[in-house]
Protein backbone atom coordinates (compact mmCIF):
# COMPACT_ATOMS: atom_id res chain seq x y z
CA UNK A 1 0.00 0.00 0.00
CA UNK A 2 3.05 2.25 0.15
CA UNK A 3 2.49 3.46 -3.43
CA UNK A 4 -1.13 4.39 -2.79
CA UNK A 5 -2.67 1.42 -4.59
CA UNK A 6 -6.03 0.22 -3.32
CA UNK A 7 -6.31 -3.19 -1.68
CA UNK A 8 -9.26 -4.97 -0.09
CA UNK A 9 -9.98 -3.31 3.30
CA UNK A 10 -8.67 -5.26 6.29
CA UNK A 11 -11.35 -3.78 8.50
CA UNK A 12 -14.44 -1.61 8.10
CA UNK A 13 -14.16 1.57 10.18
CA UNK A 14 -17.49 3.10 9.11
CA UNK A 15 -19.07 3.00 12.59
CA UNK A 16 -15.97 4.41 14.32
CA UNK A 17 -15.67 7.11 11.63
CA UNK A 18 -19.26 8.26 12.13
CA UNK A 19 -18.76 8.55 15.88
CA UNK A 20 -15.34 10.22 15.65
CA UNK A 21 -16.43 12.84 13.05
CA UNK A 22 -19.46 13.79 15.19
CA UNK A 23 -17.28 14.13 18.29
CA UNK A 24 -14.62 16.13 16.40
CA UNK A 25 -17.16 18.58 14.99
CA UNK A 26 -18.44 19.29 18.51
CA UNK A 27 -14.90 19.58 19.89
CA UNK A 28 -13.85 21.90 17.03
CA UNK A 29 -16.18 24.58 18.38
CA UNK A 30 -13.85 25.05 21.34
CA UNK A 31 -10.54 23.35 20.43
CA UNK A 32 -9.70 22.91 16.75
CA UNK A 33 -6.18 21.34 17.17
CA UNK A 34 -7.58 18.63 19.47
CA UNK A 35 -10.39 17.86 17.03
CA UNK A 36 -7.93 17.50 14.14
CA UNK A 37 -5.60 15.32 16.24
CA UNK A 38 -8.52 13.07 17.19
CA UNK A 39 -9.42 12.55 13.53
CA UNK A 40 -5.76 12.09 12.52
CA UNK A 41 -5.35 9.15 14.89
CA UNK A 42 -8.28 7.31 13.32
CA UNK A 43 -7.15 8.36 9.80
CA UNK A 44 -3.88 6.51 10.32
CA UNK A 45 -5.73 3.31 11.25
CA UNK A 46 -8.15 3.51 8.28
CA UNK A 47 -5.29 4.28 5.89
CA UNK A 48 -3.25 1.31 7.06
CA UNK A 49 -6.34 -0.89 6.83
CA UNK A 50 -7.01 0.37 3.22
CA UNK A 51 -10.52 1.51 4.15
CA UNK A 52 -10.99 3.99 1.31
CA UNK A 53 -14.47 5.24 2.22
CA UNK A 54 -13.56 6.01 5.85
CA UNK A 55 -10.18 7.55 4.93
CA UNK A 56 -11.81 9.83 2.37
CA UNK A 57 -14.43 10.98 4.88
CA UNK A 58 -11.79 11.67 7.54
CA UNK A 59 -9.59 13.69 5.16
CA UNK A 60 -12.60 15.75 4.07
CA UNK A 61 -13.62 16.26 7.72
CA UNK A 62 -10.13 17.48 8.69
CA UNK A 63 -9.88 20.05 5.88
CA UNK A 64 -13.49 21.15 6.47
CA UNK A 65 -12.86 21.74 10.20
CA UNK A 66 -9.67 23.66 9.31
CA UNK A 67 -11.56 25.87 6.88
CA UNK A 68 -14.49 26.47 9.26
CA UNK A 69 -12.06 27.59 11.95
CA UNK A 70 -11.13 30.54 9.75
CA UNK A 71 -7.42 29.72 9.95
CA UNK A 72 -6.49 29.42 6.24
CA UNK A 73 -2.82 28.78 7.01
CA UNK A 74 -3.94 25.74 9.08
CA UNK A 75 -5.99 24.55 6.09
CA UNK A 76 -2.95 24.79 3.78
CA UNK A 77 -0.80 23.03 6.34
CA UNK A 78 -3.26 20.13 6.76
CA UNK A 79 -3.66 19.66 2.99
CA UNK A 80 0.12 19.39 2.55
CA UNK A 81 0.49 17.13 5.59
CA UNK A 82 -2.31 14.71 4.67
CA UNK A 83 -1.18 14.37 1.03
CA UNK A 84 2.34 13.37 2.18
CA UNK A 85 1.24 10.65 4.60
CA UNK A 86 2.97 7.31 3.98
CA UNK A 87 0.80 5.05 1.81
CA UNK A 88 -1.95 7.65 1.42
CA UNK A 89 -4.75 6.31 -0.76
CA UNK A 90 -4.92 8.00 -4.17
CA UNK A 91 -8.71 8.16 -4.32
CA UNK A 92 -8.81 9.67 -0.82
CA UNK A 93 -6.31 12.36 -1.84
CA UNK A 94 -8.37 13.10 -4.95
CA UNK A 95 -11.52 13.51 -2.85
CA UNK A 96 -9.72 15.82 -0.42
CA UNK A 97 -8.37 17.99 -3.26
CA UNK A 98 -11.83 18.23 -4.86
CA UNK A 99 -13.38 19.40 -1.57
CA UNK A 100 -10.52 21.86 -0.95
CA UNK A 101 -11.09 23.31 -4.45
CA UNK A 102 -14.64 24.18 -3.45
CA UNK A 103 -13.20 26.39 -0.67
CA UNK A 104 -11.39 28.69 -3.14
CA UNK A 105 -14.43 30.89 -3.77
CA UNK A 106 -15.05 31.14 -0.01
CA UNK A 107 -11.63 32.69 0.71
CA UNK A 108 -12.08 36.10 2.41
CA UNK A 109 -9.43 37.89 0.33
CA UNK A 110 -7.19 37.47 -2.73
CA UNK A 111 -4.08 36.70 -0.70
CA UNK A 112 -5.67 33.70 1.06
CA UNK A 113 -7.21 32.54 -2.20
CA UNK A 114 -3.81 32.59 -3.94
CA UNK A 115 -2.22 30.80 -0.98
CA UNK A 116 -4.80 27.97 -1.17
CA UNK A 117 -4.39 27.70 -4.96
CA UNK A 118 -0.59 27.42 -4.68
CA UNK A 119 -1.00 24.75 -1.96
CA UNK A 120 -3.31 22.71 -4.20
CA UNK A 121 -0.94 23.13 -7.17
CA UNK A 122 1.94 21.90 -5.00
CA UNK A 123 -0.04 18.87 -3.78
CA UNK A 124 -1.18 17.89 -7.31
CA UNK A 125 2.13 18.47 -9.08
CA UNK A 126 3.39 15.39 -10.94
CA UNK A 127 0.47 13.17 -9.87
CA UNK A 128 -1.55 11.67 -12.70
CA UNK A 129 -4.54 10.76 -10.53
CA UNK A 130 -5.19 14.46 -9.75
CA UNK A 131 -4.12 15.93 -13.12
CA UNK A 132 -7.64 17.11 -13.93
CA UNK A 133 -7.96 18.87 -10.57
CA UNK A 134 -4.55 20.52 -11.09
CA UNK A 135 -5.67 21.75 -14.52
CA UNK A 136 -8.84 23.28 -13.07
CA UNK A 137 -6.98 24.99 -10.23
CA UNK A 138 -4.42 26.35 -12.72
CA UNK A 139 -7.27 27.70 -14.84
CA UNK A 140 -8.68 29.56 -11.82
CA UNK A 141 -5.22 31.06 -11.14
CA UNK A 142 -4.87 32.09 -14.79
CA UNK A 143 -8.27 33.81 -14.73
CA UNK A 144 -7.26 35.71 -11.59
CA UNK A 145 -4.06 36.94 -13.25
CA UNK A 146 -6.07 37.99 -16.31
CA UNK A 147 -8.53 39.96 -14.15
CA UNK A 148 -5.56 41.68 -12.51
CA UNK A 149 -4.36 42.76 -15.97
CA UNK A 150 -1.27 40.52 -16.05
CA UNK A 151 -1.97 38.91 -19.42
CA UNK A 152 1.53 37.50 -19.91
CA UNK A 153 1.46 35.67 -16.57
CA UNK A 154 -2.07 34.36 -17.27
CA UNK A 155 -0.97 32.96 -20.65
CA UNK A 156 2.25 31.43 -19.29
CA UNK A 157 0.45 29.74 -16.37
CA UNK A 158 -2.32 28.23 -18.52
CA UNK A 159 -0.09 27.24 -21.45
CA UNK A 160 2.14 25.10 -19.23
CA UNK A 161 -0.69 22.54 -19.11
CA UNK A 162 -0.52 19.74 -21.69
CA UNK A 163 -4.20 18.87 -21.37
CA UNK A 164 -4.24 16.86 -24.62
CA UNK A 165 -2.35 14.11 -22.74
CA UNK A 166 -4.86 13.91 -19.86
CA UNK A 167 -6.66 10.60 -20.26
CA UNK A 168 -9.15 11.17 -17.44
CA UNK A 169 -10.37 14.55 -18.74
CA UNK A 170 -13.44 14.68 -20.99
CA UNK A 171 -12.89 15.76 -24.56
CA UNK A 172 -15.12 18.80 -24.28
CA UNK A 173 -13.19 20.12 -21.27
CA UNK A 174 -9.87 19.48 -23.06
CA UNK A 175 -11.10 21.48 -26.05
CA UNK A 176 -12.26 24.33 -23.81
CA UNK A 177 -8.83 24.45 -22.15
CA UNK A 178 -6.97 24.58 -25.48
CA UNK A 179 -9.33 27.22 -26.87
CA UNK A 180 -8.69 29.32 -23.77
CA UNK A 181 -4.92 28.87 -24.22
CA UNK A 182 -5.18 29.98 -27.86
CA UNK A 183 -7.36 32.95 -26.90
CA UNK A 184 -4.83 34.17 -24.31
CA UNK A 185 -1.97 33.83 -26.82
CA UNK A 186 -3.92 35.90 -29.37
CA UNK A 187 -4.68 38.60 -26.79
CA UNK A 188 -1.02 38.56 -25.79
CA UNK A 189 0.05 38.90 -29.45
CA UNK A 190 1.93 35.58 -29.56
CA UNK A 191 0.49 34.46 -32.90
CA UNK A 192 3.06 31.70 -33.47
CA UNK A 193 2.26 29.97 -30.17
CA UNK A 194 -1.48 30.39 -30.85
CA UNK A 195 -1.10 28.58 -34.18
CA UNK A 196 0.88 25.74 -32.59
CA UNK A 197 -1.66 25.25 -29.78
CA UNK A 198 -4.68 25.34 -32.14
CA UNK A 199 -3.29 22.35 -34.07
CA UNK A 200 -3.83 20.20 -30.95
CA UNK A 201 -7.59 20.25 -31.64
CA UNK A 202 -8.90 17.71 -34.15
CA UNK A 203 -11.54 19.22 -36.45
CA UNK A 204 -13.21 15.79 -36.69
CA UNK A 205 -14.62 16.53 -33.23
CA UNK A 206 -16.66 19.36 -34.80
CA UNK A 207 -17.91 17.32 -37.76
CA UNK A 208 -21.63 17.72 -38.35
CA UNK A 209 -23.49 14.62 -37.30
CA UNK A 210 -26.35 13.33 -39.48
CA UNK A 211 -29.85 13.52 -38.07
CA UNK A 212 -30.89 10.27 -36.43
CA UNK A 213 -34.24 8.58 -36.01
CA UNK A 214 -35.65 7.89 -32.50
CA UNK A 215 -34.87 4.19 -32.97
CA UNK A 216 -31.22 4.92 -33.73
CA UNK A 217 -30.96 7.22 -30.70
CA UNK A 218 -32.44 4.54 -28.45
CA UNK A 219 -30.09 1.90 -29.86
CA UNK A 220 -27.02 4.12 -29.25
CA UNK A 221 -28.20 4.84 -25.70
CA UNK A 222 -28.41 1.13 -24.92
CA UNK A 223 -24.95 0.52 -26.42
CA UNK A 224 -23.49 3.32 -24.27
CA UNK A 225 -25.10 1.87 -21.14
CA UNK A 226 -23.61 -1.53 -21.95
CA UNK A 227 -20.14 -0.05 -22.51
CA UNK A 228 -20.38 1.95 -19.28
CA UNK A 229 -21.35 -1.21 -17.41
CA UNK A 230 -18.34 -3.13 -18.77
CA UNK A 231 -15.87 -0.22 -18.33
CA UNK A 232 -12.98 -0.94 -15.96
CA UNK A 233 -11.92 1.34 -13.11
CA UNK A 234 -8.74 2.41 -14.94
CA UNK A 235 -10.43 2.93 -18.33
CA UNK A 236 -11.06 6.53 -19.45
CA UNK A 237 -14.67 7.76 -19.17
CA UNK A 238 -16.91 7.40 -22.21
CA UNK A 239 -17.46 10.52 -24.27
CA UNK A 240 -20.86 12.10 -23.77
CA UNK A 241 -23.13 12.86 -26.70
CA UNK A 242 -22.85 16.62 -26.55
CA UNK A 243 -23.67 19.57 -28.80
CA UNK A 244 -20.31 21.14 -29.67
CA UNK A 245 -21.65 23.97 -31.84
CA UNK A 246 -20.42 26.62 -29.38
CA UNK A 247 -16.90 25.12 -29.37
CA UNK A 248 -16.90 24.81 -33.17
CA UNK A 249 -17.84 28.47 -33.70
CA UNK A 250 -15.30 29.60 -31.10
CA UNK A 251 -12.55 27.46 -32.67
CA UNK A 252 -13.17 28.74 -36.22
CA UNK A 253 -13.44 32.33 -34.99
CA UNK A 254 -9.89 31.98 -33.63
CA UNK A 255 -8.70 30.27 -36.82
CA UNK A 256 -10.13 33.09 -38.93
CA UNK A 257 -8.32 35.65 -36.74
CA UNK A 258 -5.04 33.75 -37.23
CA UNK A 259 -5.58 33.48 -41.01
CA UNK A 260 -6.43 37.20 -41.31
CA UNK A 261 -3.35 38.18 -39.31
CA UNK A 262 -1.10 36.19 -41.67
CA UNK A 263 -3.09 37.25 -44.79
CA UNK A 264 -3.88 33.61 -45.59
CA UNK A 265 -7.08 34.37 -47.47
CA UNK A 266 -7.71 30.85 -48.76
CA UNK A 267 -7.50 29.43 -45.23
CA UNK A 268 -9.93 32.11 -44.02
CA UNK A 269 -12.33 31.14 -46.80
CA UNK A 270 -12.15 27.46 -45.80
CA UNK A 271 -12.79 28.34 -42.15
CA UNK A 272 -15.82 30.44 -43.10
CA UNK A 273 -17.15 27.50 -45.15
CA UNK A 274 -16.91 25.32 -42.03
CA UNK A 275 -18.85 27.95 -40.09
CA UNK A 276 -21.40 27.93 -42.92
CA UNK A 277 -21.83 24.18 -42.42
CA UNK A 278 -23.35 24.72 -38.97
CA UNK A 279 -27.02 24.24 -38.23
CA UNK A 280 -27.33 27.29 -35.96
CA UNK A 281 -25.79 29.53 -38.67
CA UNK A 282 -28.03 28.12 -41.41
CA UNK A 283 -31.12 28.84 -39.28
CA UNK A 284 -30.07 32.45 -38.56
CA UNK A 285 -30.62 34.63 -41.69
CA UNK A 286 -28.32 37.45 -40.49
CA UNK A 287 -25.40 35.13 -39.69
CA UNK A 288 -25.95 33.16 -42.91
CA UNK A 289 -25.87 36.36 -45.00
CA UNK A 290 -22.67 37.62 -43.33
CA UNK A 291 -20.84 34.28 -43.63
CA UNK A 292 -21.84 33.83 -47.29
CA UNK A 293 -20.43 37.28 -48.05
CA UNK A 294 -17.11 36.51 -46.37
CA UNK A 295 -16.77 33.12 -48.08
CA UNK A 296 -16.95 34.91 -51.45
CA UNK A 297 -14.73 37.82 -50.38
CA UNK A 298 -11.87 35.65 -49.16
CA UNK A 299 -11.93 33.21 -52.09
CA UNK A 300 -11.65 36.20 -54.44
CA UNK A 301 -8.77 37.64 -52.40
CA UNK A 302 -6.84 34.33 -52.54
CA UNK A 303 -3.94 34.12 -55.03
CA UNK A 304 -4.82 32.09 -58.11
CA UNK A 305 -3.75 28.44 -58.17
CA UNK A 306 -5.40 25.09 -58.88
CA UNK A 307 -6.91 24.78 -55.41
CA UNK A 308 -8.25 28.34 -55.42
CA UNK A 309 -9.72 27.92 -58.90
CA UNK A 310 -11.47 24.69 -57.93
CA UNK A 311 -12.89 26.23 -54.74
CA UNK A 312 -13.98 29.34 -56.66
CA UNK A 313 -16.07 27.31 -59.11
CA UNK A 314 -17.55 25.14 -56.33
CA UNK A 315 -18.63 28.25 -54.40
CA UNK A 316 -20.05 29.73 -57.62
CA UNK A 317 -22.57 26.88 -58.01
CA UNK A 318 -23.84 27.18 -54.42
CA UNK A 319 -27.58 27.90 -54.64
CA UNK A 320 -27.44 30.03 -51.48
CA UNK A 321 -25.52 32.73 -53.36
CA UNK A 322 -28.89 34.18 -54.37
CA UNK A 323 -29.06 35.58 -50.82
CA UNK A 324 -26.06 37.83 -51.62
CA UNK A 325 -26.75 39.01 -55.22
CA UNK A 326 -23.99 41.67 -55.39
CA UNK A 327 -21.29 39.27 -54.23
CA UNK A 328 -22.65 36.55 -56.57
CA UNK A 329 -22.34 38.92 -59.56
CA UNK A 330 -18.75 39.78 -58.66
CA UNK A 331 -17.94 36.10 -58.18
CA UNK A 332 -19.42 35.29 -61.60
CA UNK A 333 -17.09 37.80 -63.26
CA UNK A 334 -14.07 35.87 -61.96
CA UNK A 335 -15.33 32.57 -63.42
CA UNK A 336 -15.71 33.71 -67.04
CA UNK A 337 -12.74 34.48 -69.37
CA UNK A 338 -13.63 38.13 -69.94
CA UNK A 339 -11.85 41.34 -69.00
CA UNK A 340 -12.88 43.27 -65.89
CA UNK A 341 -12.03 46.96 -65.96
CA UNK A 342 -10.99 47.92 -62.41
CA UNK A 343 -12.48 51.47 -62.60
CA UNK A 344 -15.87 49.95 -63.52
CA UNK A 345 -15.58 47.20 -60.86
CA UNK A 346 -14.62 49.79 -58.25
CA UNK A 347 -17.51 52.05 -59.21
CA UNK A 348 -20.09 49.25 -59.40
CA UNK A 349 -19.16 47.18 -56.35
CA UNK A 350 -16.96 49.55 -54.31
CA UNK A 351 -19.61 51.29 -52.17
CA UNK A 352 -21.26 47.97 -51.27
CA UNK A 353 -17.97 46.18 -50.50
CA UNK A 354 -16.67 49.01 -48.34
CA UNK A 355 -19.88 49.12 -46.30
CA UNK A 356 -18.65 46.20 -44.16
CA UNK A 357 -15.52 45.57 -42.08
CA UNK A 358 -13.69 43.48 -44.72
CA UNK A 359 -12.76 46.27 -47.17
CA UNK A 360 -11.96 49.94 -46.90
CA UNK A 361 -11.09 52.24 -49.82
CA UNK A 362 -9.08 54.45 -47.44
CA UNK A 363 -6.74 53.65 -44.57
CA UNK A 364 -8.78 52.67 -41.52
CA UNK A 365 -7.25 53.27 -38.10
CA UNK A 366 -9.40 50.56 -36.49
CA UNK A 367 -8.42 47.87 -39.01
CA UNK A 368 -5.38 48.79 -41.20
CA UNK A 369 -5.69 45.47 -43.04
CA UNK A 370 -9.10 46.46 -44.48
CA UNK A 371 -7.39 48.86 -46.90
CA UNK A 372 -4.74 46.20 -47.65
CA UNK A 373 -7.52 43.79 -48.62
CA UNK A 374 -9.05 46.42 -50.91
CA UNK A 375 -5.69 46.81 -52.70
CA UNK A 376 -5.38 43.01 -52.89
CA UNK A 377 -8.80 42.81 -54.56
CA UNK A 378 -7.59 45.27 -57.22
CA UNK A 379 -4.51 43.09 -57.64
CA UNK A 380 -6.66 39.96 -58.16
CA UNK A 381 -8.76 41.76 -60.80
CA UNK A 382 -5.60 42.78 -62.69
CA UNK A 383 -4.16 39.27 -62.45
CA UNK A 384 -7.43 37.85 -63.80
CA UNK A 385 -7.23 40.27 -66.75
CA UNK A 386 -3.63 39.25 -67.51
CA UNK A 387 -4.66 35.56 -67.56
CA UNK A 388 -7.55 36.36 -69.91
CA UNK A 389 -5.27 38.34 -72.28
CA UNK A 390 -2.71 35.51 -72.24
CA UNK A 391 -5.51 33.15 -73.29
CA UNK A 392 -6.57 35.21 -76.33
CA UNK A 393 -3.28 36.76 -77.46
CA UNK A 394 0.01 35.22 -78.50
CA UNK A 395 1.64 38.66 -78.88
CA UNK A 396 0.44 42.12 -77.94
CA UNK A 397 1.94 45.60 -77.99
CA UNK A 398 2.77 47.08 -74.61
CA UNK A 399 0.74 50.21 -75.33
CA UNK A 400 -2.39 48.14 -76.05
CA UNK A 401 -1.80 45.93 -73.01
CA UNK A 402 -1.61 48.92 -70.68
CA UNK A 403 -4.91 50.18 -72.12
CA UNK A 404 -6.63 46.87 -71.49
CA UNK A 405 -5.29 46.63 -67.92
CA UNK A 406 -5.82 50.33 -67.06
CA UNK A 407 -2.22 50.53 -65.80
CA UNK A 408 0.99 52.32 -66.65
CA UNK A 409 3.95 50.43 -68.13
CA UNK A 410 5.81 49.98 -64.85
CA UNK A 411 2.80 48.44 -63.08
CA UNK A 412 2.03 46.27 -66.10
CA UNK A 413 5.58 44.88 -66.10
CA UNK A 414 5.42 44.27 -62.36
CA UNK A 415 2.17 42.29 -62.50
CA UNK A 416 3.32 40.23 -65.50
CA UNK A 417 6.61 39.47 -63.73
CA UNK A 418 4.79 38.33 -60.58
CA UNK A 419 2.50 36.00 -62.56
CA UNK A 420 5.44 34.58 -64.52
CA UNK A 421 7.35 33.99 -61.27
CA UNK A 422 4.31 32.20 -59.81
CA UNK A 423 4.14 30.15 -63.07
CA UNK A 424 0.54 31.22 -63.60
CA UNK A 425 1.24 32.45 -67.17
CA UNK A 426 4.14 32.27 -69.61
CA UNK A 427 5.30 35.62 -70.94
CA UNK A 428 8.32 37.39 -72.38
CA UNK A 429 8.71 41.16 -72.67
CA UNK A 430 10.65 42.58 -75.63
CA UNK A 431 11.37 46.12 -74.47
CA UNK A 432 13.04 47.49 -77.66
CA UNK A 433 10.14 46.23 -79.79
CA UNK A 434 7.63 47.07 -77.01
CA UNK A 435 6.00 43.67 -77.39
CA UNK A 436 4.78 41.10 -74.88
CA UNK A 437 4.71 37.51 -76.06
CA UNK A 438 2.51 34.93 -74.31
CA UNK A 439 3.40 32.10 -76.68
CA UNK A 440 5.62 29.48 -75.14
CA UNK A 441 8.49 28.44 -77.40
CA UNK A 442 8.38 24.70 -77.94
CA UNK A 443 11.38 22.57 -78.75
CA UNK A 444 11.53 20.02 -81.58
CA UNK A 445 10.58 17.10 -79.33
CA UNK A 446 7.36 18.77 -78.19
CA UNK A 447 6.37 19.65 -81.78
CA UNK A 448 7.12 16.11 -82.97
CA UNK A 449 5.18 14.55 -80.08
CA UNK A 450 2.16 16.74 -80.88
CA UNK A 451 2.36 15.82 -84.57
CA UNK A 452 2.67 12.12 -83.65
CA UNK A 453 -0.38 12.34 -81.35
CA UNK A 454 -2.40 14.13 -84.07
CA UNK A 455 -1.46 11.52 -86.68
CA UNK A 456 -2.36 8.72 -84.29
CA UNK A 457 -5.76 10.30 -83.69
CA UNK A 458 -6.29 10.77 -87.44
CA UNK A 459 -5.39 7.14 -88.24
CA UNK A 460 -7.72 5.99 -85.49
CA UNK A 461 -10.59 7.92 -87.06
CA UNK A 462 -9.80 6.49 -90.52
CA UNK A 463 -9.80 2.96 -89.08
CA UNK A 464 -13.15 3.62 -87.46
CA UNK A 465 -14.61 4.93 -90.75
CA UNK A 466 -13.28 1.89 -92.63
CA UNK A 467 -14.90 -0.42 -90.06
CA UNK A 468 -18.29 1.32 -90.37
CA UNK A 469 -18.19 1.21 -94.22
CA UNK A 470 -17.36 -2.53 -94.18
CA UNK A 471 -20.20 -3.13 -91.71
CA UNK A 472 -22.72 -1.36 -93.97
CA UNK A 473 -21.57 -3.36 -97.04
CA UNK A 474 -21.97 -6.64 -95.17
CA UNK A 475 -25.46 -5.68 -93.94
CA UNK A 476 -26.45 -4.87 -97.55
CA UNK A 477 -25.20 -8.25 -98.82
CA UNK A 478 -27.18 -10.35 -96.33
CA UNK A 479 -30.57 -8.73 -97.03
CA UNK A 480 -33.13 -11.31 -98.50
CA UNK A 481 -33.61 -11.30 -102.31
CA UNK A 482 -37.39 -11.14 -101.89
CA UNK A 483 -37.10 -7.77 -100.25
CA UNK A 484 -34.99 -6.60 -103.18
CA UNK A 485 -37.68 -7.71 -105.68
CA UNK A 486 -40.40 -5.90 -103.73
CA UNK A 487 -38.25 -2.80 -103.62
CA UNK A 488 -37.70 -3.08 -107.42
CA UNK A 489 -41.53 -3.05 -108.07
Amino acid sequence: MADGRLFKPDKDYTKETDERITEAEELAKSNVPSAIEKLSLLEKQTRQASDLASTSRLLVAIVTISKNSGDWSLLNEQILLLSKKHGQLKQATTKMVQVAMSFIDEAPDTEKKLSLIETLRTVTEGKIFVEVERARVTRILSNMKKEQGDLNAAADILCELQVETFGSMERREKTEFILEQVGLCIEKGDWTQAGILSRKISTRYFARKPKRTPDEIEKERKEREEKEKNRGADDPPLEKEDDVTDLKLRYYEQQIMLAKHEDKYLDACKHYRQVLDTESVEENPEQLHAVLQRVIYYVLLSPHDNEQSDLLHRINIDTRNSLVPNEARLLKLFTIPELMRWPIVSETFGPHLCSNDVFSATKDKEDPKAHTRWKDLRKRVIEHNVRVIAKYYTRIQMHRLTQLLDLDEDETERYISELVTAKTVYAKIDRPARLVSFQKVRDADEVLNEWSASMKSLLGLLERIDHLITKEEMMARIQPKGNSAVEAH
